[in-house]
């Protein structure tokens, strides 16, 4: 729900006041109040709201009825249905008579040539039939009210109205409904409340109310009537259309296990204890990140149909140019996400808050997802190689995601999203569209089978509506570039054996150290800004000594631990290159002037000392700052590794060497500045790096001495 201010708003009313002719006698009224509350949703507030007035008179329910209906089971909603056989058809009757003749007109407007002129009325309509038809309807456009970048401008405007602005029931109706679910009268809570709904959406409506002990200013969250029972009887069509759609158009997907999906996240939405406690869980996981704000939930007082929290004020993030917030956003997401597996899966603009000082709150948790530790690995891998353009290990990346099933011809897929992606990935990691890629994945996952598992179109939804938000500012926004950084940190720091695995297989490559991709993924994640460091303005992207000091401060700790073994194998392998190159200069130098012996090659430099001497080249220009990264990352694609090189070649690359001793001065100066426990750390590896090369030169000797 979310609750936007006015400049000069009415009043909070004494609980014990009567603003209403339709509340109880003991209500009267009293002075204005200082407290500042948004409009009301409506000047006055009706009996009737549009969707019962159109169509509640087929939901209502027997106590026992209802009761049965407090979490999704498909057989108990089929099982109260099957005895109201006329209420199913007038509902069918009722939803295919409304949208047929909406669709009807339209298609009147294009033969007329008439759809420009009525495209704003026909929104307008769209937006009402979808009031009148319900909650499960309104559920649905808001999923889609977020994408500027798919939804006609004026379509966009009508459906974001959905968002939070509904037509209101009866306030009567809402305040007995407090009262019944307390136990008590209103006055014995709140001392004041609002004389209206400050916000109204599908499944309820919020009123402001000061409590009379603490005198806190909380918002007061009351479900409408009969609103499991209208939900239910949408969600036993929907499911029988989604098999009947299934069946015709031949998908692979199980559509109606992802509407099960869907309609088990809507019923525990409808439970406000579950959603006091999700947002309490919420607030304890994610509360104290920088600039976020979970506002806090009075759970004892919170019942199943009444929701009590604290109030928040503020506007809609989509209403306020802030792509700082949004950034904001990314990073918690992520948390959400890929860090924690507990997200907020319905993140639609009414959700989304920015605070009068500046923090992106988050509103309503009813409607929350888990994702499991598998499938978050699983995400964090396919999107490592699709930066890399490994498709190969994306197609099985795909089948751990459960979005191919394991039968399917992995060479073919491969094939398919090389064609699909290939195109993406070249602009860079900054400039991939999620939603481009979901669209150009489309034609693929219909001509292979995919599958689309029943979590993931939660995890996409709250992925999408933040880039769709972004989008509506600045159309160049890239959501997936965003996280990128965080899941280059990720991989780089986490512990588990899944993901240290798959950071080994991309490193070395037919057991080729591809410090390229190393490059590239430590440029990414000193991108990704943590809790403590988020700025809005990276000023000291630039400075090689931050960078610097970024690099030793990830790789001494201990998360860094793997990837700091990687790099002193490394370097011990580019030293043991350097001595090699070394002896052979010398050698060369001191025989060229014999006879006879100016035309021999004494070379005993492998193809891989080759290798190694370059990457030890390239691992000091990323330990000085990363200032030649770019030409760098260039040359590796054009190199082979493998191809042969002349002695002249080899001593020239090992004469480029001593250029790098002035860029090892940076690195030198910033190790004071760390802190005492990475100094002493520091101060240990060079004995680690010299154990490492005696071995390998160690190993170096006997495998010459006996071949």
């Amino acid at each position: 729900m979310i609750l936007v201010l006015s400049p000069s708003p009415p009043p909070l009313l004494p609980a014990n006041s009567k603003f209403n002719r339709h509340l109880p006698r003991r209500i009267h009224h009293s002075r204005r109040s200082t407290t500042n509350l948004p409009p009301p949703v409506a000047a006055k507030t009706r009996d009737v709201d549009a969707f019962t007035e159109y169509s509640g008179y087929l939901f209502e329910l027997s106590t026992s009825e209802t009761d049965s209906l407090t979490d999704y089971n498909i057989s108990k909603i089929a099982a109260i249905y099957r005895k109201k056989p006329l209420v199913l058809l007038r509902r069918l009757i009722q939803i295919g008579t409304t949208l047929g003749k909406w669709f009807a007109l339209r298609y009147i407007d294009s033969v007329t040539e008439r759809s420009d002129q009525m495209f704003k009325i026909r929104a307008a309509e769209l937006r009402k039939i979808l009031v009148q038809l319900g909650p499960a309807y309104v559920k649905i456009a808001q999923a889609i009210s977020s994408r500027a970048d798919l939804i006609p401008p004026s379509y966009l405007e009508e459906l974001t109205l959905l968002q939070d602005r509904i037509t209101p029931f009866s306030t009567e109706v809402a305040f007995n409904t407090i009262e019944q679910e307390l136990g008590s009268p209103l006055d014995e809570f709140f001392s004041e409340i609002s004389p209206e709904p400050v916000a109204a959406a599908s499944l309820g409506q919020v009123y402001q109310g000061r409590l009379r002990h603490g005198g806190r200013v909380v918002a007061v969250k009351v479900q409408r009537p009969g609103v499991q029972a209208a939900i239910s009887l949408d969600i036993l069509i929907l499911r029988y259309l989604a098999g009947l759609i299934r069946k015709a158009g031949k998908f692979n997907t199980d559509l109606q296990a992802v509407v099960d999906e869907w309609a088990s996240s809507l019923f525990r939405e409808m439970d406000y204890k579950k959603e006091a406690k999700n947002g309490l869980k919420f607030r304890q996981l994610y509360g104290g990140l920088r600039d976020v704000l979970v506002p806090e939930m009075y759970v004892e007082q919170t019942t199943s149909r009444v929701l009590i929290m604290e109030w928040v004020e503020g506007q809609k993030l989509s209403e306020v140019k802030d792509l700082y917030l949004v950034e904001v956003g990314v990073y918690c997401s992520f948390n959400q996400l890929l860090e924690y597996g507990f997200y907020h899966a319905d993140p639609h603009p009414g959700n989304l808050l920015r605070t009068y000082d500046g923090k992106l709150a988050y509103l309503d948790f009813g409607m929350m997802g888990e994702f499991k530790q598998e499938l978050r690995d699983g995400f964090i891998e396919a999107c490592l190689h699709l930066v890399n353009r490994d498709f190969d290990a994306l197609a099985k990346d795909f089948v751990t995601l459960g979005l191919l099933p394991p039968t399917a011809d992995k060479d073919a897929v491969t094939k398919a999203l090389t064609g699909v992606f290939q195109n993406a990935v070249a602009k860079g990691v900054s400039n991939i569209s999620f939603g481009d890629l979901l669209g150009n994945l489309g034609t693929t996952m219909y001509k292979f089978k995919f599958q689309i598992p029943s979590y993931f179109s939660l995890v996409i939804r709250s992925l999408a509506v933040l880039e769709g938000i972004a989008i509506t500012f600045n159309p160049n926004y890239k959501v997936l570039g965003s996280t990128y950084p965080w899941i280059a940190r990720k991989v780089l720091t986490d512990s588990s054996p899944q993901l240290k695995s798959s950071l080994q297989a991309l490193l070395y490559e037919d057991g080729v150290f591809r410090i390229d991709r190393l490059e590239s993924l430590l440029t990414e994640s000193l991108r990704a800004r943590t809790d403590k460091a988020l700025v809005k303005e990276q000023t000291a992207g630039n400075d090689s000594r931050v960078v610097i000091r970024q690099i030793l401060s990830f790789t001494l700790t201990e998360k860094g631990e793997f990837v700091r073994e990687i790099l002193l194998q490394e370097f011990a392998k580019g030293l043991d290159a350097l001595g090699l190159a070394t002896v052979e200069s010398i050698t060369s130098a001191a025989t060229a002037s014999l006879p006879f012996v100016g035309s021999f090659s004494f070379s005993s430099m492998s193809d891989e000392d080759v290798i190694n001497l370059r990457n030890l080249r390239r691992l000091v220009l990323l330990l000085s700052g990363l200032q030649k990264n770019e030409s760098s990352s260039k040359d590796v694609k054009e190199v082979n590794p493998y191809n042969n090189q002349t002695y002249s070649e080899e001593a020239s690359l090992f004469l480029y060497q001593f250029a790098a001793v002035e860029e090892v001065v940076p690195l030198l100066s910033v190790i004071p500045e760390l802190p005492p426990d990475l100094q002493q750390q520091l101060l240990r590896l060079p004995g680690d790096l010299a154990g490492k090369l005696i071995s390998r030169a160690a190993a170096r000797t006997i495998r010459r001495i006996f071949s």
